[in-house]
Parts: structure tokens; C-alpha cells; sequence
């Protein structure tokens, strides 16, 4: 059978590969936040959103244990997504500024949504071995996303993916073996010419992550979101 983002989505709803984060994300999911005890929590894998067709991918780090986690759909129902759909509307990129729960209607123009890891993992960190689980999800997701010219990282988690996992390796020193290509260092704002595995080329672009460590301290500020997302979707534009 053909692959597809449909038979992706419920592949990635479905897996249990990683019984840590199955644990917690189904722990969440029955005791809570107070503020959501009427609500049904997804508790599953979380799959990627937004506009097939897109050329423009904002890839983050992992479901919210009350954000994604409860509502099944990416960076939906927690500050952090509040930050990205105000930006992506303000781009003129999302229909609307909010992202609330799977059937509030937001829809996405030109992008797409997704998370390395597709499961809420304690503390926000997910182990090595989980990440390394969920690439084959990420490398589908791109396969399948044939329009892609540019990805907008949300902090360095995703970027370290980017340049290892999704780029062509270069020889190693003294005809050693290959490895992850040398890029700039990750910063707010900093750009890359990435070759992917499949032989294309995307442009790669920094931000900070709107998590609340960063948006309550300041070291992330709209301003600063909107010139990056700005710059994603410029470079993404597809060529006339």
C-alpha cells in the first residue's frame, strides 16, 4: 500500500515502541491537570498538521504533556502554540491566531507542523534511544512532504536532528567514516544550506524554542518570532 499522511497520522497515534513515554503520556492522560479534568485526554502518539502542500515545515522538539497530549493535535492548547499560530497568522500562514482543540477550526497555508518526538516525554526531555525511535516518522513525514523548501527549527533539539539525522554525511577525517556535515552553530536566527539524504536541498532557519523559559524571561520576543517566521516562509516560498 501507497504510504500517505493519513496512514502516517494513525501509524504515529498507534506506536508503542518506547515504553517510557507510553507510561507517562497515558499517566497524564488519567490524573490530569485540574484545569482539564473534564477533558479527554489523546494520551497517544501525536502526528504532524497542517497544509499537505506545504513548503515550509516548523519542526519543534515534542508533544506538552497538557498542551498535545490532551488534544491530539501539535502545539495545540499550551503557551508555546499560542506563540506559533499568533506568529504564523500574523504571517498570514494560519486562518486564525489561536489553536485550541482538534475541531476549533484553524486551518495552515503553505505549512506544516510537527514535533521530533511524536509522544509526551517526562520533564520534556526525551532519551536518545526515543528520538532515534521516532526518526523513521520524521523521515516519512518529509518523503511524503514533496514541496519542502525550508524548515524553521524551534531550538537547538530540533536543529541537532536537521544536521545529523536529515542531512547528507561528509567524508570523516582521513577517509574515516561519515559524518553529520559542519554547520553553523545553533543560534536565534542563524541559517543553513542543508542537502537532505534524498539529494534536495532546504534552507534551514533558527529560532529559539516559545517555550515559557524562554517567552517569560525574555530571551524570545514576538518581534524576534515574527522575523524568523517571516524569513522561514519567504525562503519556503515556492519558486513562480
Amino acid at each position: 500500500m501507497a504510504d500517505s499522511l493519513g496512514h502516517l497520522a494513525r501509524d504515529i497515534s498507534a506506536c508503542r515502541r518506547c515504553p517510557r513515554l507510553v507510561d507517562w503520556r497515558e499517566l497524564v492522560a488519567e490524573e490530569k491537570r485540574a484545569a482539564y479534568r473534564d477533558e479527554t485526554y489523546w494520551g497517544r502518539g501525536v502526528p504532524g498538521f497542517g497544509d499537505p502542500a506545504a513548503s515550509v515545515l516548523v519542526l519543534g522538539l515534542a508533544p506538552a504533556a497538557h498542551g498535545a497530549n490532551r488534544t491530539g493535535r501539535v502545539f495545540t492548547g499550551d503557551r508555546s502554540g499560542d506563540w506559533l499560530f499568533r506568529a504564523l497568522h500574523r504571517a498570514g500562514a494560519a486562518n486564525q491566531a489561536s489553536s485550541t482543540s482538534v475541531g476549533d477550526g484553524l486551518t495552515l497555508s503553505g505549512v506544516w507542523v510537527a514535533a521530533v518526538v511524536r509522544c509526551a516525554p517526562p520533564a520534556n526531555k526525551p532519551e536518545p534511544g526515543e528520538r532515534q525511535a521516532c526518526l523513521p516518522f520524521l523521515h516519512r513525514e518529509l518523503a511524503l512532504l514533496g514541496g519542502l523548501r525550508s524548515i524553521l527549527v524551534l531550538g537547538h533539539f530540533a536543529y541537532d536532528v536537521v544536521r545529523k539525522e536529515l542531512s547528507t554525511p561528509v567524508p570523516g577525517p582521513a577517509g574515516g567514516p561519515a559524518v553529520a556535515p559542519r554547520l553553523p552553530k545553533f543560534g536565534h536566527g542563524v541559517e543553513a544550506e542543508v542537502v537532505r539524504t534524498d539529494g534536495r536541498s532546504i534552507h534551514v532557519v533558527c529560532s529559539y524554542h516559545p517555550s515559557q523559559q524562554n517567552t517569560f524571561t525574555g530571551r524570545l520576543t514576538e518581534p524576534m518570532f515574527d522575523t524568523v517566521v517571516a524569513r522561514a516562509l519567504s525562503v519556503g516560498a515556492p519558486m513562480a
